[in-house]
């Protein structure tokens, strides 16, 4: 029997220590079939509809609103979402609908609401009471919410950070779904939020306490057939928000069974959780004595303008310092369209004085002047070449950095994009004509997203200290909303409480 399910997304990662916000220009905004031209591109959305597709469903596709990470949205985004997708949800539940699926982010800030998601989930059960299940995929860096747990049946986050699994997690979480539907049961979500926040740089899966959390999620979801879904969320610390940072959510039919797995894993993250809390060394004390190595690149990775985690992109702390130290065969991208649209009445082979960088953030030291040549320009369009690349759980396979130029200064390469590009694919270099292989040092504005691309050609990777608003010391920022005491924001001894499970 085909089963109807209706299909929507809303996708924002906000910063609020940021000065921008985030209007309706800042999404991709898709409607109806639309949403159907993500098959293929490698995205979450296209996970969903892969498994429909598998599974005879027939898919009502209404509204998919998809941003990165930027500034705290404007109210008009939701309200305008909202308008949108009420009325097709209306009719959908008058033509009759199963299920519905939403392709959610869960870090997603307005205006006047300090949880998006939970927001539109509660609007969405209001309208459809407890009689359709409700059920979604979101991102590992989610500030999951009481309110999300209480609005949906069973959301599945991604396991890997990077996010390398997003499109998979889609898929689970969709497998989940049609689990519901042929048994007739459905599951139930409870969460814990144990009193931490962690900068992005100490939540990669590959390292811990991340790891550890994640096997152990994994062993309570294969030894516990009540469980459905095991999430660990690592919480996304540049939203000051109520319910901001570390906690586990689980989808279940046993309330005793969930509550005994999340009250396990809270204890766990409270035990190793000075191994989350990084803090980045210094540019300058990393760089000197730094030498070239032959094997490859030497990375330098810049948590504090992290374009995925919703910074500018146009820092310039690494360019400086490569200034200051002589560094020679060296790259970086800034994100800096007024700059791009500087060079546009030069031929390749030309030299201009050009001002870069050091606009978007008041943290940073400013613009740096040089002199440079320019190399080339382009559309700045082009296509991932890894299709599990964290770029794709966001954009999809096919990307858009606006027009792009690369301007070289003595020995230094720079590309510069109109539009900020979370450095997660390096065919955002080769795009360019620039191979990275060849570069001797190269300026990354990431914190852990990066590595799958970066890790296979670097000879040797640092996380270094610069000025910005994702900065890893997390006691820099002017916190007002989040919920206190808290890790490492507040001694330890008073950070204790507040593990219970709740089934919010």
């Amino acid at each position: 029997m085909s089963r109807r399910v209706l299909l929507a997304g809303l996708y924002h990662e906000s910063h609020t220590f940021v000065d921008d916000t985030s209007g309706l220009d800042a999404f991709d905004r898709r409607v109806d079939r639309e949403l159907l031209g993500s098959r293929g591109d490698d995205s979450p959305m296209s996970g969903v509809i892969a498994a429909a597709d598998a599974f005879g469903w027939e898919l009502v596709p209404t509204v998919d609103f998809r941003g990165g990470a930027s500034g705290r949205v404007e109210d008009e985004v939701l309200e305008e979402y909202w308008r949108l997708l009420e009325p097709r949800l209306r009719r959908a539940l008058l033509e009759g609908i199963d299920a519905i699926f939403l392709v959610l982010h869960g870090a997603m800030t307005t205006r006047s609401c300090f949880d998006g998601e939970g927001e539109l989930l509660e609007r969405i059960r209001a309208r459809t009471g407890a009689s359709v299940p409700i059920f979604g995929v979101y991102d590992l860096h989610a500030n999951f919410t009481r309110r999300m747990a209480r609005h949906a049946d069973c959301l599945v986050a991604y396991r890997n950070n990077p996010h390398t699994d997003a499109r998979e997690s889609a898929e689970r979480a969709a497998t989940l779904l049609q689990r519901c539907l042929d048994r007739g049961r459905v599951p139930r979500m409870r969460m814990a939020h144990p009193p931490i926040v962690w900068p992005p740089t100490g939540t990669g899966t590959a390292d811990e306490p991340m790891a550890t959390l994640e096997a152990m999620a994994r062993e309570a979801e294969d030894g516990e057939d009540a469980l459905w879904a095991v999430n660990v969320n690592a919480g996304f610390s540049f939203a000051d928000v109520p319910e901001a940072g570390v906690s586990f959510s689980v989808a279940g039919l046993d309330d005793a069974v969930a509550a005994t797995v999340l009250r396990r894993l809270a204890s766990k993250a409270e035990e190793v959780k000075e191994l989350g809390n990084v803090v980045d060394t210094p540019i300058d004390e990393v760089l000197q004595g730094l030498e070239p190595n032959a094997d490859g690149p030497i990375v330098l990775v810049e948590p504090a303008d992290n374009i995925g985690g919703g910074a500018p992109g146009d820092g310039t702390g690494v360019l400086r310092a490569f200034l200051r130290h002589g560094v020679k065969n060296a790259g970086v991208i800034i994100a800096d369209p007024a700059a791009v649209r500087a060079l546009g009445g030069l031929a390749p082979g030309g030299t201009t004085e050009l001002s870069i960088g050091g606009k978007g953030s008041r943290l940073d030291p400013g613009p740096v002047t040089l002199r440079v040549e320019l190399v080339s320009s382009s559309d700045g369009r082009f296509e991932l070449e890894d299709p599990h690349s964290h770029l794709a759980a966001m954009r999809g396979r096919h990307v858009d950095m606006g027009p792009s130029a690369v301007v070289r200064y003595d020995s230094i390469t720079i590309l510069l994009t109109t539009s900020k590009t979370p450095p997660f694919d390096l065919g955002q270099w080769r795009s360019q004509g620039v191979e990275p292989e060849a570069l001797s040092f190269i300026g990354v504005k990431a914190a852990v997203a990066h590595r799958r691309a970066y890790d296979r050609i670097a000879a040797e990777s640092h996380t270094v200290g610069t000025s910005g608003p994702c900065s890893s010391d997390l006691r820099k920022l002017p916190y007002r909303n989040l919920s206190r005491p808290i890790y490492p924001l507040d001694d330890a001894a008073a950070a204790t409480a507040g593990s219970e499970a709740s089934d919010a």
